[in-house]
């Protein structure tokens, strides 16, 4: 486990965490060593002169001492290397997650991430402050007395080590049995995080639906199901806690015996075999507490497993040498991109000429997203190139592409702070006219100043506390603040009231001028300022030509043009 930790540190920490574990073994040792003096002791004290223990009795008490001064130094090393760590990984951690493909984030990821960021990762990160140290000691502590055992008697130093491949049996044996049960509890503790995230976001419809009264069935069925696996864990230890206790009580029992038989027989003496019983009821001891630390550890190693699972996930590769594209026209040439076993862009080719509109349009599933998601390479393709200004996009450094682009998507997401704090996101050493020219631009003054807060008014997590087309304006602002000579907007006035459209479409247009610009959109006002249009159907381009083209041909495209041009009627 302490290998797995080591990795899951990484380099920057490692060193740190080996001192710790360094300290923590010599200060077990000394412990281990520190009783051999009760041998002198004890014998003094049976023998005909115990005045004679009196040295002994103070160099065992100095030996208590200098154990004592190391047990302090041990353990405070561990607390604050384990603070350092759990504040070293959140960071390593989320900027690991940055990195990763955004194709990495599908399926129950919510759930494990928020598993793994509280719990798991605090978990995982005590083992240095709160369980590394007893654990060592319940390792070595009794290691070191049965060598000391064994200097003063080796029969009854063999019989206690005979005790040792008993233990580690049991040890393996029942980490095997909770290690099957506990990826079963991992499951149900991760599905019933994201089943409470799904009960949160669901309140208004569940609301709405008069179901205010009425229980989550889904999550109290994932919650019954985490407290039976954790029941199916919890009994899954117990064999091996009762067997340690069983083989530790036969052991020193064993010794008992043997050392009476040895006194019987003359062999050795009353107080050297009171000496190791007692050495040998200390060994006991920590012994009996691995069983109890054994279950912590294993929790805390299934988490470390998880958390270095993450870690080594590769995230897209930087290029060795990049290159800096020198213009800025966009190039799709034969790209093939699957999602699982489904072909979501399918030997697709299109030209996006710099400083030209292209907008895709088509049904749900077609691949629209996908295509400024490839672009942006949040995915790497599976086949052909993805090229801005004849430069393929996996030989341009992440820092360098981003600078490059700037995106507003649909739904809007917002950090909880203030609006000038999200606007400047776009980028942060902007001046302040900057900012105010930005939020003029994407009509977010007259936000600002009906708010209470005006600039400072916090926006809440998500943006909670806006509207759909004052997030909007907010990510619009932004993006002019980026001031990118490439923008991506993907169907941003969707699900926009007419007021807030008029604003928001505003806004894009001047967002949009001089600049390449690929825009997913159903809203035919926004094709229209379009250069050109592709139709995409199956990840394939169906029709391509400017807006006035496609209706004349009387294809796909002026099909889909009529149906979303045809009034809404109500009977």
């Amino acid at each position: 486990m302490i290998r797995m930790l080591l990795r899951v540190l990484g380099p920057e920490y490692a060193r740190a965490m080996r001192r710790t574990v360094a300290l923590m073994t010599v200060t077990a040792i000394a412990e281990g060593l520190s009783y051999a003096l009760l041998v002198p002791v004890l014998r003094a004290l049976f023998g005909s002169t115990p005045e004679d223990a009196v040295p002994w009795l103070i160099g065992f008490g100095a030996a208590v001492a200098v154990c004592a001064v190391l047990r302090y130094m041990s353990e405070l090393s561990g607390f604050r290397v384990g603070t350092t760590l759990l504040r070293g990984m959140y960071y390593r951690l989320g900027e690991h997650l940055a990195r990763l493909p955004i194709g990495w984030y599908g399926g129950d990821r919510v759930g494990e991430v928020s598993v793994m960021a509280s719990r798991g990762l605090l978990q995982a990160m005590s083992v240095a402050a709160h369980l590394l140290g007893p654990f060592v000691s319940a390792m070595v502590t009794p290691l070191t007395i049965v060598a000391v055992m064994i200097a003063f008697n080796w029969q009854l130093g063999l019989a206690a080590l005979a005790a040792a491949p008993i233990v580690a049996v049991i040890q393996a044996w029942t980490a095997r049995s909770i290690a099957a049960t506990d990826a079963g509890r991992h499951e149900r503790d991760k599905e019933a995080s994201g089943r409470v995230i799904e009960y949160l976001q669901a309140q208004p419809v569940l609301r709405v639906g008069g179901r205010t009264g009425e229980r989550f069935t889904s999550l109290d069925d994932s919650l019954r199901e985490v407290q039976r696996a954790t029941r199916r864990t919890v009994l899954s230890a117990l064999p091996g806690i009762v067997g340690m206790t069983l083989t530790v009580q036969a052991a020193f029992t064993a010794l008992l015996v043997l050392g009476a038989y040895l006194v019987l027989g003359g062999t050795v003496g009353a107080a050297e075999i009171l000496t190791i019983l007692v050495l040998a009821a200390r060994c006991a001891d920590p012994l009996l507490s691995l069983s109890e630390m054994g279950g912590k550890l294993r929790a805390a190693r299934a988490q470390l497993a998880r958390l270095d699972t993450v870690l080594r996930t590769e995230p897209l590769p930087e290029p060795g040498e990049p290159v800096q594209p020198q213009r800025h026209d966009l190039e799709f040439d034969s790209v093939t991109f699957r999602h699982g076993d489904r072909t979501v862009l399918d030997d697709l080719s299109l030209t996006v000429p710099e400083g030209q509109r292209l907008a895709v349009v088509g049904p749900s599933g077609a691949g629209k997203s996908t295509l400024l998601q490839v672009l942006a390479r949040f995915f790497d393709v599976d086949a052909g190139a993805v090229r801005i200004g004849g430069v393929d996009v996996r030989e341009i450094s992440t820092r360098v592409l981003m600078q490059r682009i700037a995106i507003v998507f649909q739904d809007v997401y917002l950090f909880d702070g203030t609006i000038e704090e999200n606007v400047r996101l776009g980028r942060p050493d902007a001046g302040e006219a900057e900012v105010r020219a930005a939020a003029t631009a994407a009509r977010l003054d007259e936000v600002i100043e009906r708010l209470p807060g005006g600039w400072a008014a916090n926006v809440g997590e998500g943006g909670a506390l806006l509207s759909g087309g004052e997030r909007q304006r907010v990510a619009i602002a932004r993006a002019l603040l980026k001031d990118a000579p490439i923008v991506l907007l993907d169907e941003v006035t969707s699900a926009l009231d007419p007021l807030n459209e008029a604003a928001v479409h505003e806004g894009i247009e001047r967002l949009m001028a001089g600049r390449t610009v690929v825009m997913v959109t159903h809203r035919m006002r926004t094709v229209r300022s379009a250069d050109r249009v592709v139709f995409l159907d199956g990840g394939r381009i169906v029709e391509e030509g400017s807006h006035d083209e496609l209706l004349r041909r009387g294809g796909r495209y002026a099909d889909f043009w009529t149906i979303s041009m045809a009034p809404v009627t109500s009977e």
